[in-house]
C-alpha cells in the first residue's frame, strides 16, 4: 500500500515538475544588448527578446500619422535599427538608455513594447511649487 502512494507520489510531482520547468523554457524572455544579440541571432529567431541600449543621436524618426518610431539602438560596439508601433514614452529621447521587447523580422527589431531608464536619483518640487512650474523646470532641464 505505501508503495502505490510513493509511486503516486512522484508521479504528480514529475508532472508537476515538468510543467513548472517545461513550460518555462518556452516563456523566457531574454535580455541581450545589441551586440549580444548580433552575435547569436540564430538562437533568438522568432523568440521574444528584450533589447537594451542607449538610442543612438540622429537616428530618431516617429511618423505621428501611422504612430510608427524609428530608431537606432547601440551598445557602442553594435547597432540595431528598431522599429516601434505607438506613441513614445515622454521621456524617450536621443541618447536615453531604453529596452525594446519585441522579436527580430526582416531585418529590423520590431518593438512592442519600448521602456525608457532614467536616472534614480529623485529631487522633490521645492516648497510652494506649483504642477505648472514644475512641468516648466522639467521641460527646461531636459
Amino acid at each position: 500500500m505505501r508503495l502505490k502512494y510513493a509511486v503516486g507520489l512522484l508521479v504528480i510531482l514529475g508532472a508537476l515538475g515538468y510543467l513548472i520547468f517545461g513550460g518555462l523554457g518556452q516563456n523566457l524572455v531574454y535580455f541581450l544588448t545589441p551586440s549580444e544579440y548580433l552575435e547569436g541571432q540564430a538562437r533568438y529567431q522568432n523568440r521574444p527578446v528584450r533589447l537594451g541600449g542607449l538610442v543612438k543621436p540622429g537616428t530618431v524618426q516617429y511618423d505621428k500619422d501611422r504612430l510608427e518610431l524609428r530608431f537606432v539602438l547601440t551598445d557602442g560596439v553594435a547597432e540595431v535599427p528598431v522599429v516601434h508601433k505607438g506613441t513614445p514614452p515622454g521621456m524617450f529621447k536621443e541618447g536615453q538608455g531604453v529596452v525594446v521587447e519585441g522579436r527580430f523580422r526582416e531585418g529590423t527589431f520590431q518593438g512592442t513594447n519600448l521602456l525608457v531608464k532614467h536616472s534614480e536619483t529623485y529631487q522633490p518640487p521645492k516648497e510652494g511649487y506649483t504642477p505648472e512650474e514644475v512641468r516648466k523646470l522639467i521641460e527646461e532641464a531636459k
